[in-house]
């Protein structure tokens, strides 16, 4: 990647052009020490410009339909005078660490529109990685004019956990059979969740939709719920025949609306720029003793003798660790 200086992000940022913005996001998920700084810099620039988009986290059980219903709805929204950015946290390549899921062939119309921009991300294997390539993603595309950002994660799993605590409104699609695909998921992320809604309710499958949403309605009303002014609904929508959309896209402003009037929107996300915070010092600090020269020389061995069972865990990882205070206390008496 060419270096390019901040004002031609800046500035490429500020005008819509498409081309800079996806150069941007490249810059900001780079693991390079040398485009580190720049993108520190950047985001610095932009966190001033962005924040007043519906943040919009989208999960659902394998099967559920999901590319279809971020397409279409996607698309309703857009119809609505809005621009959308599509962030998708795609499964990385264990071998090549590139994305495997090809978003933009499964969202053709709506890579298509102008007023649409898709980003397949890969995870890079981490949660952290997921982390923290998201949610400057996610600034650097409200900095560029999109006012709704979906955050698309790859299924029902421990990172629908870390997206949920980056949005606003976490969305959980389902598909008919409650109690099946309750045996799927697990009871957190129906806790995570603002909104559940019931997809692919048409035709032959209406009947069954409703009854799939009354048990979960029924479920939600024994957990706790997200906030003191929110009860999560459950719904049922046909993102192929794009019924129920318009009911859905009421629900997220008219949570929008309430958290804003309480004021737990700003405090949630208060919340989350704390949490963001605590997330890039755990990162760092796994950086930093995994580049430390005296953990290099000393990790194979160790790891060796735990796999041989010569040495417990607790014992390696305290000699790792103390190597590090060595460096801090050598550093102190200089």
């Amino acid at each position: 990647m060419a270096a390019e200086s901040l004002n031609y992000y800046l500035d490429g940022i500020a005008s819509g052009d498409r081309r800079v913005l996806a150069k941007a996001i490249t810059l900001v998920e780079s693991r390079l020490a040398a485009h580190r700084d720049l993108a520190h810099r950047l985001i610095e620039e932009v966190m001033p410009r962005s924040g007043n988009a519906v943040r919009l986290g989208i999960t659902g059980v394998p099967g559920v339909g999901k590319s279809t219903f971020i397409e279409n709805f996607g698309m309703h929204i857009i119809d609505r005078g809005h621009r959308l950015a599509v962030l998708a946290v795609d499964p990385s390549s264990q071998r090549s660490g590139g994305s495997i899921l090809a978003d933009k062939t499964r969202m053709e119309r709506l890579a298509a529109s102008p007023s649409a921009f898709i980003r397949p991300s890969p995870s890079g294997g981490t949660l952290g990685g997921v982390a923290r390539m998201t949610r400057e993603s996610m600034l650097v595309c409200e900095a560029a004019g999109f006012d709704v950002v979906i955050v698309e994660t790859v299924g029902v799993g421990q990172s629908e956990s870390t997206v949920a605590s980056m949005v606003d409104f976490f969305l959980l699609l389902m598909i008919t059979g409650a109690g099946d695909a309750l045996q799927g998921i697990k009871k957190g992320i129906l806790e995570l969740a603002h909104a559940v809604a019931i997809n692919k309710a048409d035709g032959a499958n209406l009947e069954l939709a409703e009854k799939t949403r009354r048990e979960l309605a029924s479920a939600m009303h024994l957990m706790q719920p997200t906030t003191a002014t929110w009860t999560p609904p459950v719904v049922t929508c046909s993102a192929l025949s794009q019924t129920g959309l318009d009911a859905i896209w009421e629900i997220i402003q008219d949570h929008r609306t309430r958290t804003m009037a309480s004021g737990e929107l700003q405090d949630r996300r208060k919340e989350q720029a704390l949490q963001w915070m605590w997330d890039l010092i755990e990162a760092g600090l796994k950086d930093r003793f995994f580049r430390h020269p005296a953990v290099g020389e000393r990790l194979g061995d160790l790891s060796a003798r735990v796999r041989q069972g010569r040495m417990t865990p607790t014992r390696a990882a305290g000699e790792l660790l103390f190597l590090l205070d060595n460096e801090g206390a050598d550093n102190k008496g200089m």
